[in-house]
This record gives structure tokens, C-alpha cells and sequence, in this order.
């Protein structure tokens, strides 16, 4: 065996044992029940009305497929065996320009796009709430996406935050020298975040979504829907989760080069919980800003002649004022 025989030999040792770590890995992290699974092959049915109906319009197409491909590749097996040139088979040289078959064949698809696009339209009237249900909504939440990171307020609650990517996933994805072993030992790697967004469960929530710098996508699957976040536009959405739980989505547009490093989590909790929540952050939010005014303020020191200013780190985007947005504001 010769040099390259070998050194190819050994690349794809390498690279088994590569495929084969990175698969434990990834099956040794925890998965929730809505997370997408090794070799899964279908949707996740989700946790809202919204999701279910994309499901079901898509199963219902799903099996239309299925009654089409048995049809039409068992009627291809059955001419090809059963009228084969080797048991004298003779062609039907009318059959290429039949009328009467033309029709059929194009008959039979419009009745199947008329018999697909009707429940599937009402399932995505429902889905985008076009039966103009005036269910008021209980909350609203304001997103707005930034490079790269999220932020939450919670309208009339003067509650506000930032959500980015967890330090541990972050530090690990940014050191050169770290190890499948550290990947697997960090829950949800690249997938979570420092603070999730945290809504009440069997609560409609309504959501308005903007961006401050590019375009982003707020998207989370188990809710059923992506929509973007656009500067200067304001995009409106809705959701009502029955089933407490955590939940992660992504951003799903391209906006740079940490696109794929600011997750979304959201963490749905009973009624009483959110509460709790809710007046802790409150609180904490109150003694944060009672800190800041009470520290006295040191006299700044005259700069040397020489001296050269100092390049500050990239700050935290500053956090607007929470301001109502009436139903109906959405571009």
C-alpha cells in the first residue's frame, strides 16, 4: 500500500470518527417535545391553533400526493407489465391525439387543486386571522430585533429587556480550541438564551415587531408562524399557547454575520407564575433605577494635553421608551 493509499485511508477514519462524536453529541443533549429529532420526517404538529392548522393543511396535501403517486405509478406498473412488446403488445397510434383523453387528464388536475385550495384556504384565513375575529388580545409585546439580539417590552408594564445568545454557547462558539466534549456538555448549544421571553399560558398574546438596523425574522415553529422585523415597519402577529413549556426559534432572515448566533426562546408559564414574574421584574427594574439616581456623580477629571481618547466597546442598544401600540398599527 502506498503513501496516498494510506493518508486517504486515514482521511476517511477521520472523518467517520468525526460524524460519529458529533452524532453522540447531538443525541445526548436534550430535546423538548416540540423540537425537531434526528431522522424525523414530518412536521411538528406545534402548541397553538395556528400551528395545528398548518399541519393539517399540510397533511391534507400530504395524502392527496400519496392517492396521486399510488394511481399514477401503479397504473405506469401495470401498462408497463401487462402490455409489454415481448407478449406481442401492439400501440395504439390513436391514443397520442385523443380528445377525449386530453380532457380527462387535464380535467382531473383542476378538480384536485379546486378540492385542495378549499380547505386549504380556510385553514390560512384562520391561520392569519382573516375572519376578523375581534378577540381582544390580553398583552401586548413589542420585539425588536437588533444585530444581533432581541428585545423585549412589554407594553403598559414598563418592563424591558434585551435577549441574546447564552454566555456559555457564546464563549464556546468563539474559542478556537473548544472540543465536541464542551459542545455536548452545554445544554441547547447555540439554542438558548440569557433571558427568554416569558408569557402567561391560555393568554392571547399580541405581538409588534420592528427592527432598529436590518431586516431580521422573528420565528419560532412550535407557534406556528415567522413574521419579519422590518425598520421603520411595524408587523403585527398573535398567539394563544395552552400547554406551558420552552420553546425555541431562530432568526429566519439573513442580517449578518452573527445571523445564526441570536436564538429565540420563549417560556410559557401558568397564569400565577407569569405573575410572580412579572412583579419580580417590576421590582428589580425599580430598585435598578432608585441605584441610579441615589449614586452621586463623581467630577470628571480634566484630560491630560497629551492624552488620547479612549475607542469605547460596542454599547448595548439603548432601550426605547415602551409606547403603546394601538390594534390596528401594523404594517
Amino acid at each position: 500500500m502506498n503513501a496516498a493509499s494510506k493518508a486517504t485511508r486515514s482521511l476517511r477514519y477521520a472523518i467517520v470518527l468525526a460524524a460519529l462524536t458529533a452524532t453522540s453529541a447531538w443525541a445526548a443533549a436534550p430535546v423538548e417535545p416540540t423540537d425537531p429529532v434526528r431522522w424525523q420526517l414530518n412536521m411538528t404538529p406545534g402548541v397553538t391553533a395556528t400551528a395545528a392548522n398548518a399541519y393539517h393543511a399540510h397533511m391534507i396535501m400530504f395524502w392527496i400526493c400519496v392517492v396521486i403517486g399510488v394511481i399514477v405509478f401503479g397504473a405506469m406498473a401495470y401498462s408497463m407489465f401487462k402490455f409489454r412488446h415481448s407478449k406481442g403488445a401492439v400501440p395504439d397510434k390513436s391514443f397520442t391525439h385523443s380528445t377525449t383523453l386530453e380532457l380527462i387528464w387535464t380535467t382531473i388536475p383542476v378538480l384536485i387543486l379546486i378540492g385542495s385550495a378549499i380547505p386549504a384556504t380556510k385553514l390560512v384565513m384562520e391561520e392569519y386571522n382573516a375572519t376578523h375575529d375581534q378577540t381582544p388580545a390580553e398583552m401586548t409585546v413589542k420585539i425588536t430585533g437588533y444585530q444581533w439580539m432581541w428585545q423585549y417590552e412589554y407594553i403598559n408594564e414598563d418592563v424591558s429587556f434585551i435577549s441574546r445568545l447564552a454566555r456559555d454557547s457564546d464563549s464556546i462558539r468563539q474559542e478556537k480550541a473548544s472540543t465536541q466534549a464542551q459542545i455536548a456538555a452545554t445544554n441547547h448549544y447555540l439554542r438558548d438564551v440569557d433571558k427568554p421571553l416569558v408569557i402567561p399560558a391560555d393568554t392571547r398574546v399580541r405581538f409588534v415587531i420592528t427592527a432598529d438596523d436590518v431586516i431580521h425574522a422573528w420565528w419560532v415553529p412550535a407557534l406556528g408562524w415567522k413574521q419579519d422585523a422590518i425598520p421603520g415597519v411595524i408587523n403585527e402577529a398573535w398567539t394563544q399557547v395552552a400547554r406551558p413549556g420552552v420553546y425555541r426559534g431562530v432568526c429566519a432572515e439573513l442580517c449578518g454575520k452573527d445571523h445564526g448566533f441570536m436564538p429565540i426562546v420563549v417560556k410559557v408559564v401558568p397564569k400565577a407564575e407569569y405573575k410572580t414574574w412579572l412583579a419580580a421584574q417590576k421590582t428589580a427594574n425599580s430598585d435598578a433605577a432608585a441605584t441610579a439616581i441615589a449614586a452621586p456623580v463623581a467630577p470628571a477629571a480634566a484630560p491630560a494635553a497629551d492624552a488620547v481618547p479612549a475607542t469605547d466597546a460596542p454599547a448595548e442598544p439603548a432601550v426605547p421608551v415602551a409606547a403603546v401600540v394601538a390594534p390596528g398599527a401594523a404594517g
